[in-house]
């Protein structure tokens, strides 16, 4: 069966190469090449995200790095804000909600960005926040938030935790951990980290450490303390997944060989680019330009078009695998990944049958 030119935003496509590495034998996980191959992927990690802070690695979804940030640092009955602008953003208080926080949501239009001065606002009415969810890029809606703004808005007036869902995001777009004084930033292996889904991984700190000490949420399997316990003799807690563990080894030497601001950069190109050829032919992107996604392109849609019918269409007839609209934006647009591994002549079919199929529907 011929490969999907997957333009979904996660899982990626993956190399050759990648793939390659994932069929090699498995490892003792208890053993020294493990803890040798831990070292220095916590070292680049530390590096792409800009961090000096504790970095660990779970055997989970970014739902899971989301999860372990709330259940390590809050206890039932704390105030959490959760700042929303969609999909994701609601998970992430959904998840506050489930562990008995008392979250307040505050939330945004799909297609908009948060606005720091409302953030500024809600936390100056309630200063008791203990931790701020953001999600710093909404995949859903293809929306970038204005993370270093938010981060500093929320430091000058409170000393609440900042726990950032950067799944979409990491690897992807810039995101300065301590520069702009983040405590957890949590993110996932199917991204922009070119490898199959199966490993979370979080930052963790000194503050975020500070507040687990306090911190009564029920936790096993997610106990970050686990993890720092058995990083320092070269281990993981559990049985990890090896062969996403040696998918994302490799592309995180990728990474730091290509350069980390490089990488940016290309995302950020391949994102215009995206974006200019679905005008070209035109059609209209959701957010506002100075906000829109450097890993995912949402693209509205004629008001007479049906966007499932459009995504499946597009899929039987040119074998391109575009992302739906979800929730409030289901049926309304087309989502395209351009995180990771993507060239140029990806997204020129991807726009190609997105044109040719809307021209039969005139």
């Amino acid at each position: 069966m011929e490969d999907s030119n997957l333009r979904i935003p996660g899982p990626v496509p993956l190399p050759k190469e990648t793939l390659e590495i994932m069929s090699r034998q498995m490892i003792n996980h208890r053993g020294h090449e493990y803890a040798m191959m831990l070292e220095e992927m916590s070292s680049n990690l530390k590096s792409v995200l800009m961090t000096k802070s504790d970095v660990y690695f779970i055997t989970a979804s970014g739902t899971g790095a989301m999860e372990s940030a709330i259940v390590n640092t809050t206890s039932p009955g704390d105030n959490i804000l959760s700042i929303s602008i969609g999909w994701f953003g609601q998970r992430f208080g959904d998840i506050s909600d489930a562990y008995g926080c008392k979250t307040t949501r505050l939330e945004f239009e799909s297609g908009e960005p948060a606005d720091p001065e409302k953030v500024k606002k809600e936390i100056l009415k309630n200063n008791n926040y203990k931790a701020v969810l953001i999600t710093h890029n909404e995949s859903s809606s293809g929306v970038r938030n204005p993370l270093r703004e938010i981060c500093e808005v929320i430091k000058n007036n409170s000393n609440a935790l900042i726990l950032v869902d950067a799944v979409s995001s990491a690897a992807g777009t810039r995101i300065s951990t301590d520069g702009w004084g983040i405590d957890i930033v949590a993110t996932a292996s199917q991204k922009s980290w070119i490898a199959p889904p199966g490993i979370a991984m979080i930052s963790f700190s000194e503050k975020a450490w500070k507040a687990y000490e306090s911190s009564s949420s029920p936790k096993y399997y997610y106990d970050v303390k686990q993890y720092k316990d058995y990083l320092e003799i070269g281990q993981p807690p559990f049985t990890p997944a090896l062969t996403t563990m040696f998918a994302l080894q490799y592309s995180l030497n990728r990474m730091i060989e290509e350069g980390i601001e490089n990488i940016f950069e290309k995302h950020s190109e391949i994102a215009k680019f995206t974006r200019t050829k679905a005008n070209d032919i035109g059609l209209q992107i959701l957010p506002k330009e100075e906000f829109a996604s450097d890993t995912v392109t949402a693209i509205k849609l004629p008001e007479n078009i049906d966007g499932k019918k459009l995504v499946n269409e597009i899929k039987e007839n040119y074998n391109i695998v575009l992302g739906g609209g979800q929730q409030k934006l289901a049926g309304k647009i087309v989502r395209i990944g351009h995180m990771g591994w993507v060239e140029k002549k990806d997204i020129e079919d991807s726009i190609n049958a997105l044109k040719e199929t809307l021209g039969k529907r005139n």
